[in-house]
This record gives C-alpha cells, structure tokens and sequence, in this order.
C-alpha cells in the first residue's frame, strides 16, 4: 500500500472518482471530479484519507450511515449520498447518453425522472445473529461486514417502523451466525419478508417462528428459500387498479412512483394498439394496465409470477383477454413467425437485455415496441438490433429509482418504419 495525493477527472459507471495515474486510471469511491484527495492506494483502487481541495457539488451525507462527511461510507446500501442533487442527476442521465452513443446512437434522451427519499418499497437487508444481538442492515462495500441500522432514508416509513420486528423475525429464523438476507416488501396488506440463506430448520424452531410472526402487527408473509412459512394475509401489491398477489419472493420494482412512471410511457406509446405481447412479463406490472387497451400476452420463464398474474386478471373488472405462457425468452425467444399477430411489443427483461429476442423483433412486422431496462449497455445493444432490422427510436427517458446508486432505468419507445432504417 501507498499514499499520494491525487486529483479525481471524472466519475465512473459505478460512482467512483477516476483519477489519472502514472501507471493508469485510480478508482477512488466516495470523491468528486475536480477534488484533490490524498490516498491509500492498493494497486489501481484508492481509499480517501483526506481531502484538501473539496468539490462544490459535495453535500453532507443525509445518513448518518453513510459515513463522516461522505467519505469512506460504511453502509454499503448507497454510494453517491456525497453528491449534491442536480450534478447527481446529471450523471445518472450522462450514463444513458454515453451508453447510447458507445453503440452509435445519437437520440436525444430526455431528462431523468427523479426519486426521493422515503420511496423504497422493496429493500434487501442483510442478516447475522451474533452472541448479542440480531444484525440487520446493508454490507459495507466489497465487504462481508454487516453495517447494522437504525434508519434508512431511502426506505418506506412502513418499512422502517418495522425494523424491530424484522430484527426478531430474523432473530427467530437464524440457525447459525452464518450471514442470510431478508428481502422486505411493502404491500397493501403487510410487509412480505421472504428469507434467503437459512440451512435446514429443525421443527420446533420453525414453529417458535411461526409464533413469533403470527404475535407481531403488520407483517403479511414470511418466506423461507422460496416457501412459504407463514402467511397472516395475503400480500397484495396494486398495478393500475388491479390487485395482484405476488409469489413469494418474486420480482416487483423497487419503488411505486418509478413503476407508474414506466407504465405510463408505455401505455402512451402503446395506445391504441390491439393485440399485444408482453415479454418477461412477471405478475403483471404491465400486462394488467394494458389489458385496459388492447388483448394482452404474457410471456414469462416464471410459473408462478403468471399465475399470480392470471388469477387478478381473472378476477378484475374491464380487461380485455389476458393470456399467459410459460417460456424461457432466453433460450426461445418468441420467433419472428409468432410475432407477427402482434402489432406492439413490451420486453422488461434482467441486466442481461433480450438480444436473442431483439433478433426476431427486428426481422418482425410489429409496429410499436416499448423496451425498459435496468441495464443502458445491454439496452443499448439491443437497441443497435432494432435500429438495423428498421426501427426509429421515438424516445428515451432515464429513470431514477435507485437513489444515491449508480442503478438508473431507462424506458425507451420504437417504431417501425422499414428495414435498415436509421
């Protein structure tokens, strides 16, 4: 290990400060362009030690987990809590532009689409029972050590007025002091825990835990490695006034405001058309809201998500038909023959995009396609697909969901307008 004193150029993908080293670029958590900062340096990665040149975009951290004056942050749940608002946002909405243009990709995209504190529905902790206590909080970055907390500023109030009994349903849960996680969702009905990592439990425990549940308000329903433990009440989440109640543990966005503003965006974009495919659809965040305009296929490679989708569609009041398929979109994407009943596409799929489905959309007669992504690099890609099997990008709009993170979504619109199109 080494110390010198630096000066940061620019802010990375990750959030990082990168500074220009004699032997190459030093990635320095925690700082801003324009700081001189004086380090500890490991091979290319840089610990502040100090700063002697602040940046004035740098704030007080609104956490006290975050860490003393915004450097070296202990918690591991936020990295960029440091930096003041606006150049925040600039360069949540900078990493979409230069995903784009890395790929050739030149249109405009809009301004991104804020979160706020007090917006996070859906939170993973992580956990560890000790000799004294019961851990429950976030693991300090590139670390196993379990910052324990006592607030929580991007959290939901529901979810932070519960912090107790999560602690002591993880307390009741814990068969060792190896670490687990606990991913907490604010429901209509509950909190809905569903607990990952725990070995095998021995019975009487597992009946202690389920008392303990059943004696604590508010919680809807605890999972265990994907089964369900106990369930007081059903979990049930809203998409566009339809209510779902989602399996244990599945995907849902992290934050309601975030989700609105996607479906919106595709809603308006899809308007009016008739027939239409969602793509990793899971319980139905846009496949129930579309139902309201056109008939709705459902395509997802989780059994359950679909029937927990099926079951509200069922069940609502003024859908159009919704029908669901169980499929693997990595390994079979639907072919370019079975899309052509289709005149608009949605496709929300993981990190890793839809390249492989992006392939037989771009040879398809689909008029409109609505992709959203977590992920602009892989968004980018297959946008670069689209474009060249004729398609026009009518729009891009970045979404902030994960606050003080690196993490931005994008939702971007598509139209055809013939092959090789540009």
């Amino acid at each position: 290990m080494s110390t010198e004193t630096v000066t940061i150029q620019k802010l990375g993908g990750q959030g990082d400060g990168i500074a220009d080293g004699a032997d190459g670029p030093i990635y320095v958590p925690f700082s801003l362009p324009g700081e001189s900062v004086a380090i500890a340096r490991v091979k290319n990665h840089g610990t502040i030690m100090s700063i002697a040149k602040p940046s004035a975009d740098r704030q007080e951290p609104p956490c006290r987990h975050f860490g003393p004056d915004g450097v070296n942050g202990t918690c591991g749940g936020c990295t960029l809590q440091h930096m003041a608002d606006q150049p925040y946002r600039t360069f949540k909405r900078q990493l979409v532009i230069d995903a784009l243009k890395s790929k050739g990709i030149s249109s405009e995209v809009g301004e991104l689409v804020p979160a706020h504190p007090g917006e996070r529905r859906r939170v993973v902790f992580a956990a560890r029972k000790t000799e004294k206590d019961m851990l429950i909080g976030f693991n300090q970055a590139e670390s196993h050590h379990i910052v324990a907390i006592e607030e929580c500023p991007i959290s939901s109030a529901a979810i932070l007025a519960r912090l107790p009994a999560i602690k002591a349903i993880g307390a009741a849960l814990a068969t060792s002091a190896e670490a687990f996680r606990i991913s907490v969702l604010e429901t209509l009905s509950g909190l809905d825990l569903a607990v990952d990592g725990i070995k095998k439990m021995p019975d009487p425990q597992r009946r202690k835990a389920i008392e303990t549940v059943l004696g604590l308000r508010g919680i809807a329903r605890v999972s265990l490695n994907g089964e369900i433990l106990v369930e007081p009440s059903k979990p049930i989440v809203d998409f566009g006034g339809v209510q779902v109640s989602p399996p244990a543990g599945s995907f849902t966005q992290a934050t309601k405001p975030a989700e609105e503003t996607m479906a919106e965006l595709v809603l308006a974009h899809l308007a009016k058309t008739k027939r239409i495919a969602d793509l990793f659809a899971g319980a139905g965040t846009f496949s129930l809201r579309l139902a309201r305009i056109g008939r709705v296929h459902a395509v997802d490679g989780e059994e359950k998500a679909l029937v927990a989708l099926d079951q509200a569609a069922r069940k609502a009041q003024g859908l159009k038909p919704v029908s669901v398929e169980k499929r693997d979109l990595f390994r079979r994407p639907l072919m370019t023959s079975e899309l052509k009943v289709y005149d608009a596409v949605v496709f929300d799929p993981p990190r890793a995009g839809a390249e492989f489905q992006c392939r037989e959309l771009a040879r398809s007669t689909v008029k409109k396609i609505a992709a959203v992504s977590c992920n602009p690099l892989t968004l980018a890609r297959d946008l670069t697909i689209l474009i060249e099997g004729g398609y026009r990008i009518t729009g891009v709009t970045p979404i902030d969901q994960f606050l003080w993170t690196s993490h931005v979504e994008v939702v971007a619109t598509l139209e055809k307008i013939g092959p090789g199109s540009r």
